[in-house]
């Protein structure tokens, strides 16, 4: 049969977020399905009170995108699921949910390694409004920014959700000019940071010779063990920063869970500050801060790396690195698991090089040795 005159194409309509709650406590998948059930993008299309379950769910239904997934559950715990659930479909989203234990923290860490995507911590019982709406106001901000792009209306997504789309509208303009010999290294990160952390550091002389301060959105209890993983399983000497603290050369420096971390001093007396001022784009440790004070110690000789990571933080900051001369490196889209941070520096024009997430510290190596104008 042939198509009428006024016959239009077929347009495929985007279908919601399809969201699977695993966790044993009822009253957990209720409370998360009542914030989840207003959004019109958001379909919660599965529950499950352990991971033997959900993995069986999950063959039966492979069009769940994403998995909001509890750690301590009876029959199967989610650390346990993880390698059975991503075996069933490798491209699934897993949200780690537990509360801040340091137990509960260690097993989350151990699960990113294993593949889980990103985690969340759960107000605990005694937990005020203010900790139960952030616990709301992340949990949803993780699924908009986590979700495949076609599945979601990105305008409907929270404010504090990065508006950098996916991918670049067109050419993005990189900076050119002589980099300065760097007096130190900053790195800033969020979702899928720890992993992109660990690849980075393995990869990067342990005896650089210079500091290396690092902002990794995470909660207290997170940031103390993912600097003894760091140090453990890349060779640096990573240490969750306190304040006061003098820095010295060939030392990381982890800004603390619900602290900035800030540099004051000068290049061969630098001495960390730690604050708990407002939050910054929705964080505390923010970028952005850390960043700003480290440009008036270092000047042109900050060389910056902004990995994966969802919201802007680090942009405001990477301008004024720029501004004074220092250089900006960012992870591309393709190795990010949310390319939201890296593509706002991006798009921002901020960037020496946009590069693969393994190209990062062969360029960090390059500009150290002086080979990169």
């Amino acid at each position: 049969m042939s198509q009428t005159a006024d016959a239009q194409p077929f347009k495929a309509e985007k279908r919601p977020i399809q969201v699977m709650l695993v966790d044993d406590s009822a009253v957990v998948r209720g409370m998360i399905r009542r914030y989840l059930d207003p959004k019109t993008d958001i379909e919660v299309v599965a529950t499950s009170s352990n991971g033997e379950i959900a993995v069986a769910t999950l063959k039966r239904n492979p069009y769940i995108d994403l998995i909001v997934l509890d750690i301590e559950m009876p029959v199967m715990d989610g650390l346990t699921a993880i390698p059975l659930l991503l075996e069933v479909k490798p491209d699934i989203k897993i949200v780690m949910a537990s509360t801040l234990t340091e137990r509960n923290a260690d097993i989350s860490l151990r699960a990113l390694a294993a593949g889980a995507t990103d985690y969340v911590a759960k107000p605990s019982s005694g937990a005020g409004l203010s900790t139960a709406d952030d616990f709301k106001r992340e949990l949803i901000e993780k699924i908009y920014s986590l979700a495949p792009t076609n599945r979601v209306n990105r305008s409907s997504a929270p404010k504090s959700v990065s508006p950098v789309p996916q991918r670049p509208r067109g050419p993005v303009a990189l900076q050119a000019g002589v980099v300065a010999k760097p007096a130190a290294l900053a790195i800033g990160s969020s979702t899928g940071g720890p992993q992109a952390l660990t690849r980075v550091l393995t990869d990067l002389d342990s005896t650089i010779g210079i500091p290396i301060f690092i902002t990794q959105h995470m909660p207290a209890t997170f940031t103390a063990l993912l600097a003894k993983h760091l140090t453990r399983d890349t060779g640096h000497n990573v240490v969750e920063a306190t304040d006061g603290q003098p820095v010295e050369r060939n030392m990381a420096f982890l800004a603390p869970g619900d602290f900035h971390m800030t540099i004051e001093g000068s290049p061969t007396a630098g001495v960390i500050k730690l604050t708990q001022g407002p939050k910054v784009n929705f964080c505390r440790p923010s970028v952005d801060p850390m960043l700003q004070s480290l440009v008036k110690v270092y000047g042109r000789s900050l060389l910056t790396v902004i990995l994966t990571g969802m919201g802007h933080d680090g942009r405001d900051g990477c301008q004024e690195v720029v501004a004074a001369g220092g250089a900006v490196l960012a992870q591309d889209e393709a190795s990010s698991v949310v390319w939201g941070m890296p593509g706002a520096v991006a798009e921002a024009g901020l960037c020496r090089q946009i590069l693969d997430l393994s190209a990062i510290s062969p360029a960090i190596h390059k500009i150290l040795g002086g080979a990169m104008t």
